[in-house]
């Protein structure tokens, strides 16, 4: 049998549990090798790091929640910030004896009128897959190329073996890639069921040899369950899930939360944690959960089924969840097809973006994980639109009692491309009630945080990685200047123009040329399509 992948057990909302009874699944197995995808060749790109980098002139958006501030020279020795200061006040001129001088041998780069912000950093972040069928540089390029500079991946689809040879080459600029934090799926690498608390325990402690940080799970056998999040707490290592349906009714967010579940990734588990007037979700007699059609309309629904802000139920769980320093991954951008399928199937980046694989991936498909629009109508929009509205207004109310949020994409999945499907995120949670320095921070301290390595990323200070995005804009008056197709505005002669996408990506100090990386995906697009003789991504 081929792997769980192609089963879709072991994508980002997975149809069933990856280690359940045969009734649901057959277990997770190790990945066949001819399966996996390309790992990223030798790294080609990039200058540095350097003895001492300074990025000259800029305006710094820390990722701390505080206002941007500028000019400043940010000072960066080897693959750490050594200094950011402050040199001066807009339009005047900068004294240069207030200046950091530029040691021998060192690199100082004019950035004035420019940006520069934390490297980004996304918590749901699948690095492809064999039904993909794209290869691990692009979905590395497409990222770097928005200025993501570390992603975890959620259950390592493509095997823990791999992902941790990833991360580990990640970490020594082997190749251009993002930092990566490798979680395992919930039952990886078994060959039967797990049946026995002890033996969840063994499989936690097993991930951990093999270099896992942390665990994905959907949802289980609640006593098993729990003895494997018993057991990450004692190793030290962390955890995800998406509470799936198929065992929501017993296993929801308070459950996991109370367990020590580090985060909850979309939405599922939560309105059922929020249920006053019923147990279940109102699912029609002939739901079939296997038919994506049926689950994904119900799905949309299911947030006007939870209890109503300020109502016991809604303050109970809430409060708890903050008590218990809970953190929610909404990952709102991997289903705006769901509100709004048109708008998703043309945005701007598939014609030179999107890998035909890619593409015929996404075309609706009864086999294929999250291509599910057989027949999606006004109807289910108008669901989508409403459940946005009610699953927003808590994320907000959420973020602002003090409680963490984060940034995390999910994409190759349903239109999604990887990168822009980040970028997309901020957008979301701007639409969601955050100030753009909350977004920001969202992406950037918040996921440092969650990955306990806010002492290493997260924020532009001294003595962190040098992590950084370079914009020519600024994004927190417009977050579409981050995407790398850049926004469409009328210049001053009356021509239309695309300004912004992110300049430089720098990871450990290392520049990278964004713009570069971008151009590097759109020659692998055109390639790919001149192969097949096609020069457009086929329509309906």
């Amino acid at each position: 049998m081929r792997l769980p992948l192609t089963m879709l057990a072991l994508l980002a909302f997975i149809v069933v549990e990856p280690a359940l009874a045969d009734a649901k699944s057959k277990p997770a197995k190790v990945k066949d090798p001819s399966l996996v995808v390309t790992p990223a060749p030798a790294r080609a790109e990039g200058e540095g790091p350097y003895t001492q980098l300074i990025l000259r002139g800029v305006t710094v958006i820390n990722g701390t929640g505080s206002p941007a501030f500028g000019p400043a020279d940010v000072v960066i020795e080897g693959n750490r910030i050594a200094a950011v200061r402050s040199v001066g006040a807009p339009n005047s001129p900068i004294k240069t004896e207030d200046r950091p001088k530029l040691k021998a041998g060192g690199r100082e780069m004019d950035l004035s009128g420019h940006y520069v912000m934390p490297g980004l950093i996304d918590l749901h972040g699948h690095i492809g897959g064999e039904e993909q069928g794209v290869p691990a540089e692009y979905v590395y390029k497409l990222w770097m190329g928005h200025g993501i500079t570390s992603i975890r991946d959620p259950g390592c689809g493509n095997g823990i073996d791999w992902c941790v040879s990833e991360e580990q080459r990640s970490a020594k600029n082997q190749i251009t890639a993002p930092r990566i934090f490798p979680y395992a799926f919930f039952g990886m690498g078994l060959d039967a069921p797990m049946t026995t608390p002890e033996q969840a325990r063994k499989w936690v402690r097993d991930m951990k040899a093999k270099g896992a940080l942390g665990m994905k799970c959907f949802g289980y056998r609640p006593d098993i369950l729990e003895a494997a999040f018993d057991e990450l707490k004692r190793q030290g290592m962390q955890s995800a899930c998406h509470h799936a349906q198929l065992d929501v009714a017993r296993v929801n967010v308070l459950t996991t939360a109370r367990w020590g579940l580090t985060t909850m990734e979309h939405w599922y588990g939560l309105p059922e944690a929020l249920f006053d007037d019923r147990t279940v979700q109102d699912y029609p007699a002939a739901y079939n959960y296997n038919n994506e059609a049926d689950r994904f309309a119900q799905a949309g629904r299911l947030w006007a089924q939870a209890a109503k802000k300020g109502s016991e139920k809604y303050e109970a769980v809430i409060s708890e969840l903050l008590a218990l320093d809970f953190t929610i991954d909404p990952t709102f951008t991997i289903y705006v097809a769901a509100r709004d399928l048109m708008r998703a199937r043309r945005a701007d980046w598939h014609d030179e973006y999107t890998m035909p694989s890619l593409w015929e991936f996404y075309t609706p498909n009864r086999d294929n994980h999250g291509s599910f629009f057989f027949d999606w109508t006004t109807e289910d929009e108008v669901a989508w639109r409403d459940n946005y509205r009610r699953w927003m207004d808590f994320v907000n109310d959420y973020k602002n009692r003090g409680g963490r949020v984060t940034v995390g994409s999910d994409s190759g999945f349903i239109y999604q491309l990887y990168g822009f499907g980040t970028i997309q995120e901020l957008e979301l949670l701007r639409e969601a009630g955050f100030h753009p320095l909350e977004v920001i921070r969202s992406a950037t301290l918040n996921g440092a945080e969650v990955l306990r390595a806010d002492d290493r990323i997260g924020s532009v200070e001294p003595g962190k990685l040098a992590d950084l995005a370079v914009l020519s804009e600024n994004p927190l008056a417009n977050l579409k200047t981050l995407y790398g197709t850049g926004h469409i505005k009328l210049d001053a002669d009356g021509k239309l123009q695309r300004v912004g996408g992110v300049e430089y990506t720098i990871k450990d100090g290392i520049v990278y040329d964004a713009r570069q990386l971008l151009a590097d995906v759109r020659n692998m697009v055109a390639e790919d399509k001149a192969g097949r003789g096609i020069k457009e991504l086929p329509q309906p």
